[in-house]
C-alpha cells in the first residue's frame, strides 16, 4: 500500500518536474528574465545647431543618470554617505531616496559621465548608472533667446529647439537591462531592443562673432542708459539673412532650471511697441513714390514751444520734440530733423488714409514676418477706416500703431534693397545625417517701391547722420551710413498708460552699396531718451564691427547734400 502511494507520488513529480522542464520552461525562463532586467527609454542623440560657418552653438554630449532601487539597498546610511561625497549632495537628501517605499527612483540626471564612472566603481548595492544625453551649450548665453532651451524630458522649451523640435529631438530607442540580485548592471547582458534614430541639425544664419559682440554692445548700452531691455539685430538686406539677434537681459541655457517663462521670450519678434520716428520712413516714402513730393519740396512748420503749441487735431496738439519758430523745411529737413508736424503735413498729401495704410502693410506692418521663430507677434495696425482723427495725425510718425523690432528692420532692408522686400532668414540650411547641410529656400519677396524711390529715401536717410541731423552720433568715418532715429511713448505694459519712451536707431551701410541693416532698440532709458543719443552710439559700434568682421571696404563716394531749410 505505502508503496503504491509512493509511486502515485513519483509519478506526479515526474510528470511536474516534465511539465515545467519540458512544456513551461520558456514560460518560466522568460518570467526569470522579467525579473532580472528593465526596459529603458533610450533618448536619440538631438540635432546640433551650429552658425553659418559651422560653429556649434547646442550640442548634446554624453551623461549619465544615476538611479536606486531601494528594496536592494542593504546600508542605507553608509551607501547614502558615500553617493553625496561624490554627488555633491546632502546626505539626508539621497538617504530619504534610498530607503522610500518605491521599487526604482532616479538620484540624479545629466551628470558628467566622470562622475557615473565614479559611482560604478563603489559597487553600491541597488544603486546603478543609465547611460544618456543632455544638452550642452558651449557658448553659454550666446543667442540664447534665438537658439531657446530644452528640457529634461529632451523637448524644447523656447526658441528654435521649440520650433523645430520634432526634426531635432530625432526618434527614441529602448535598451534591455540586465541586472544581478544587489540590481548592479550586467555589461554582457544589455542589449537593444529598438536603435534610436538620431535628430536632423540645423545650420542658422547667425554669424557668431558678430552675435557676440552685438550682445556685449548692447548689454553695455542697456547698463549705461538704465534701460529696462534692450535689442538689436543685424542682417543682410538683400538675403534677408540675420547675422545677429541679441536681447538684454538675456539667460544661460544650459541652466533651464534657473529660466523663467519671461526669460525664454524673444523680444526681436515678440516685443511690440510704438515705433515712432522710424515710421516716418514709410510715410514719406509713399509721398516720393507717387510723385508727390521730392527732396527739396516745401514743407511749412508752424512754431511750437515743444508741448503746448503746433497742429490742433480733435483734442490733441500734434508737436515737434523741439521748440522751434515758424519756418519752412524741405522734405530732406523733415528727416534730418525728425518733424511730426512736417511728416503729418506730408502724408495728408496722400490720396487717402487707405493709401497710407497700403504702404504700411506692404512694408510689412500689421503682419508676421515669416522668419519662423515662436511667440512672434505681428504688431497693431488697424484698418484705416477705424483710424480717428487722431489716429490719422499720430501713426504717419508712428504712435497708435505698434511694430516688432524685426518688423522695422525689415522695412529699412526694404529701402536697402533697392524697395524690394524679402523674407527673413535664420535657417541657412537642414544639417542631415550625413553630414551634409540642405539649404533652406528663400522666402517670398515682394517689390514695394521703385529703385528711384528706394534711392530717394537713402539719400534723405543719409541726411539724418550728417551735420544738421538728430543721430551724429550713428556717423562711422570712411562710411556712408544711412538711418533715423525714433524716441516713442512708452505703453507700461502694467497700468497700459504711458511711461517713459522707447530709443531707436535703425540704419543700413554703406549707403550707396547696401550690405548690412543694424537696429538697435532700448526700453525706457533713464536720463537721456533720445534714439540719436542713446540707440545710436550703441549702432556705430555694432554696425563698425559687423563692417569690419566681414571686410566690407568704404565704397569711396560722396552722400548727395540737399537743402533742410528755406526762407
Amino acid at each position: 500500500m505505502a508503496a503504491g502511494i509512493m509511486a502515485v507520488l513519483f509519478l506526479l513529480l515526474a510528470g511536474r518536474l516534465i511539465q515545467l522542464q519540458g512544456f513551461q520552461s520558456h514560460t518560466y525562463a522568460k518570467m526569470a528574465e522579467q525579473q532580472r532586467t528593465r526596459t529603458v527609454a533610450q533618448q536619440a542623440t538631438r540635432g546640433e545647431l551650429t552658425d553659418r560657418d559651422g560653429n556649434v552653438l547646442a550640442a548634446d554630449v554624453a551623461a549619465n543618470d544615476i538611479y536606486v532601487q531601494p528594496a536592494k539597498v542593504t546600508d542605507a546610511v553608509g551607501e547614502a554617505t558615500k553617493l553625496a561625497a561624490v554627488l555633491k549632495l546632502g546626505v539626508p537628501v539621497i538617504l530619504a531616496k534610498l530607503i522610500q517605499n518605491t521599487t526604482f527612483s532616479y538620484l540624479a540626471h545629466d551628470v558628467d559621465t566622470s562622475v557615473g564612472e565614479q559611482i560604478t566603481k563603489l559597487n553600491l548595492p541597488g544603486i546603478g548608472t543609465e547611460a544618456t544625453s543632455k544638452r550642452l551649450y558651449p557658448t553659454g548665453a550666446l543667442a540664447a533667446n534665438v537658439l531657446g532651451t530644452v528640457g529634461r524630458d529632451n523637448n524644447g522649451l523656447a526658441g528654435l529647439e521649440s520650433a523645430y523640435n520634432s526634426s531635432l529631438a530625432g526618434q527614441k530607442g529602448t535598451l534591455v537591462v540586465e541586472e544581478d540580485p544587489q540590481g548592479r548592471t550586467i555589461p554582457s547582458g544589455t542589449h537593444r531592443g529598438k536603435d534610436p534614430v538620431p535628430g536632423e541639425g540645423l545650420k542658422l544664419t547667425l554669424n557668431r562673432d558678430i552675435q557676440f559682440d552685438a550682445e556685449k554692445v548692447l548689454a553695455d548700452s542697456v547698463r549705461s542708459t538704465g534701460a529696462i531691455k534692450g535689442v538689436a539685430i543685424v542682417l543682410n538686406p538683400k538675403t534677408g539673412e540675420i547675422y545677429a539677434m541679441a536681447q538684454s537681459p538675456t539667460f544661460d541655457p544650459n541652466k533651464p532650471e534657473a529660466v523663467t517663462a519671461n526669460d525664454l521670450i524673444n523680444q526681436d519678434v515678440a516685443w511690440s511697441f510704438e515705433p515712432g520716428s522710424v515710421n516716418k520712413l514709410i510715410t514719406v516714402s509713399a509721398a516720393v513714390d507717387r510723385g508727390i513730393v521730392n527732396p527739396l519740396t516745401s514743407v511749412a512748420i508752424p512754431a511750437t514751444d515743444g508741448s503746448h503749441t503746433g497742429i490742433q487735431v480733435d483734442d490733441k496738439v500734434i508737436h515737434d520734440a523741439e521748440a522751434h519758430p515758424a519756418e519752412n523745411l524741405t522734405v530732406a529737413g523733415v528727416i534730418a530733423q525728425s518733424s511730426n508736424m512736417g511728416t503729418l503735413e506730408i502724408s495728408r498729401q496722400l490720396p487717402s488714409r487707405q493709401s497710407l495704410e497700403d504702404e504700411l502693410r506692404a512694408f510689412g506692418l500689421g503682419s508676421l514676418t515669416g522668419v519662423g521663430l515662436p511667440g512672434e507677434s505681428a504688431g497693431l495696425l488697424k484698418k484705416s477706416k477705424d483710424w480717428s482723427n487722431t489716429m490719422a495725425a499720430t501713426i504717419p510718425y508712428g504712435q497708435s500703431m505698434t511694430t516688432t523690432p524685426l518688423q522695422i528692420a525689415m522695412a529699412y532692408a526694404t529701402i536697402a534693397d533697392g524697395g524690394v522686400r524679402v523674407t527673413p532668414k535664420i535657417i541657412k540650411g537642414t544639417i542631415k545625417g550625413d553630414g551634409k547641410v540642405e539649404p533652406t529656400p528663400a522666402g517670398p519677396s515682394e517689390r514695394v517701391v521703385s529703385a528711384q524711390t528706394a534711392k530717394t529715401m537713402t539719400d534723405l536717410l543719409e541726411q539724418v547722420t550728417g551735420g544738421g541731423g538728430t543721430a551724429t552720433a550713428a556717423a562711422i568715418p570712411g562710411y556712408r551710413i544711412a538711418g533715423k532715429t525714433g524716441t516713442a511713448l512708452r505703453i507700461d505694459p502694467a497700468t497700459g498708460k504711458y511711461n517713459g519712451y522707447v530709443a531707436t536707431f535703425v540704419g543700413f551701410a554703406p549707403a550707396d552699396q547696401p550690405s548690412l541693416v543694424v537696429l538697435v532698440s532700448l526700453d525706457k532709458p533713464q536720463g537721456d531718451i533720445f534714439g540719436g543719443t542713446t540707440a545710436a552710439p550703441a549702432f556705430q559700434k555694432i554696425m563698425s564691427f559687423a563692417l569690419t568682421s566681414l571686410r566690407i571696404p568704404p565704397t569711396g563716394t560722396k552722400p548727395t547734400p540737399y537743402k533742410l531749410t528755406l526762407p
